[in-house]
């Protein structure tokens, strides 16, 4: 061990390579409900450096048993990005990869390195006079790498897609330590197997990816929110129907939250001032980006909203009237899984269902749930926009969270997962698969599939060194 850690240190310099002290910002989970031991936290300042690394590590794997966790901002949830707790893994911090490399105003492209800040690459995007779409919560700590290493999605899926669609090339280190120069801005090339398409979403089990070149925008002319009440999923799915068609290509957000969920919200952060969830069992948050002007955009906006009243889909409503209550809007929506954890460990479930079957899916469930534990409450949000819900599960009131958790997440993630399968769904819309969901997916994924997965994971990394036991077992 100590050759390879003198090794690592001559890559990098000493001052990157961590041994000893607190590592807990890198080895435990965001959720804090994994906690690993590392070889060393090691973070490399260039691609080169990256190579290097891998390679000095497949050099050593036969006699030293190491292998490699990439990380960016360790924000994931699905125990993907933290060593276990074997002492042999080295977690690969890229954090100090995070330059913005060019903005191709032309090709409408920004090139952005691994370790940037997703929060830095909507910045530099603005300045430049352009929008980068990828939004989500932890977008001022997650990094563009992580994004493209779980295919992220947020809060514009239904415009903009995930961060796969968002993406046209991508610079990777290989298993073997070779680098692949794929940073083509290219809409297309056909020229064989997507080597992009397959790198994203793979959580850094296939190779590392260091930099990217991703999509940019026009910035819209005007950007407008509205909170409407709902009374019933069926309803919020027909309301998702007329935005679609009222609004077109301007509907870049459409948002479902439960009561229940916004009751949390309200019962933690008071000073807030949740509105209309009181009065209905379901909310959402629509927003309109207009390319023409701000009276154009209230207009659409204002008739979707009479149309939906009119229809019996929106029983009351509100409009943004400026751009801070805009953010507050999304900021209720955004402190819902904040407001879970204030109430204690819950059961989180990151599931996408056709949206025509949403509304059904959740009745069915929610009625299975409370009659196998009784008392059991649901938080129910997410992106309707897309089919993707964050189908939590609470603990009964007065119940031991702790206790719950540990005597009942198996059952009901097997309540859940089998009610997704029952309606052709996918038990990971977002977060990914990690080390949480592997030992589902056999469960869960067609044979075939997991099949061809494994042969992938053989063929591009036979010595096991990247990322191993997650999203797929060799």
């Amino acid at each position: 061990m100590n050759d390879l850690l003198d090794a690592l240190r001559h890559i990098t310099g000493a001052a990157h390579v961590f041994t000893d002290g607190d590592l807990s910002a890198f080895t435990q989970d965001w959720r804090k409900r994994a906690h690993g031991k590392a070889l060393a936290v090691v973070r490399p300042g260039s691609t080169a450096e990256v190579a290097a690394i891998v390679r000095a590590c497949a050099l050593h794997q036969a006699a030293t048993g190491v292998s490699l966790v990439p990380q960016g901002g360790n924000t994931g949830l699905a125990v993907g990005s933290v060593p276990d707790d074997s002492g042999r893994q080295i977690v690969l911090s890229l954090t100090r990869l995070s330059a913005v490399r060019g903005i191709d105003s032309a090709n409408l492209t920004i090139t952005v390195e691994a370790g940037c800040i997703l929060h830095s690459v909507q910045e530099a995007a603005e300045a430049a006079g352009f929008l980068f779409p990828l939004s989500l919560a932890a977008e001022g700590s997650c990094t563009l790498g992580g994004n493209l290493g779980t295919n992220a999605g947020g809060t514009q899926v239904v415009r903009y897609g995930n961060t796969r669609d968002l993406c046209l090339g991508l610079e990777v280190v290989t298993a073997q330590g070779e680098i692949w120069h794929g940073l083509s801005g290219l809409r297309k090339d056909n020229t064989g197997y997507d080597l992009r398409d397959l790198l994203i979403g793979s959580e850094g089990t296939l190779g590392i990816i260091t930099a990217a070149t991703m999509k940019l925008f026009p910035l819209p002319a005007a950007q407008l929110t509205a909170w409407a009440a709902v009374p019933s999923l069926d309803a919020a799915v027909a309301l998702l129907g007329l935005a679609h068609r009222h609004l077109g290509a301007g509907l870049t957000g459409f948002e479902v939250m439960g009561r229940f969920a916004l009751s949390l919200v309200d019962k933690h952060f008071k000073q807030l001032s949740v509105p209309l969830y009181q009065d209905a069992p379901y909310c959402v948050l629509l927003e309109n980006s207009d390319h023409e002007s701000e009276t154009h955009a209230r207009t659409l906006f204002e008739h979707l909203l009479e149309t939906a009243m009119e229809q019996g889909c929106v029983s009351d409503a509100v409009v943004a009237e400026s751009l801070n209550q805009a953010r507050h809007l999304w900021h209720l929506r955004e402190s819902i899984p904040l407001a879970q954890a204030e109430e204690g460990l819950n059961i989180k479930h990151d599931i996408s269902i056709p949206v025509s079957r949403i509304a059904e899916f959740v009745a069915q469930t929610d009625a299975l749930l409370q009659r196998e534990i009784p008392g059991v409450r649901l938080v129910n949000f997410g992106h309707l926009g897309d089919g993707n819900l964050h189908y939590n599960v609470q603990a009964p009131e007065g119940v031991d969270a702790k206790a719950f958790l540990r005597d009942e997440e198996e059952r009901v993630n097997t309540l859940v997962f089998d009610a997704v399968a029952r309606f052709d769904g996918s038990i990971s819309a977002e977060h990914g698969v990690g080390s949480l969901k592997t030992d589902k997916l056999p469960r869960y994924k067609s044979p075939v599939a997991l099949g061809m997965m494994r042969a992938i994971k053989q063929a591009l990394d036979p010595q096991n060194l990247m990322n191993p036991g997650r999203v797929v077992r060799i």
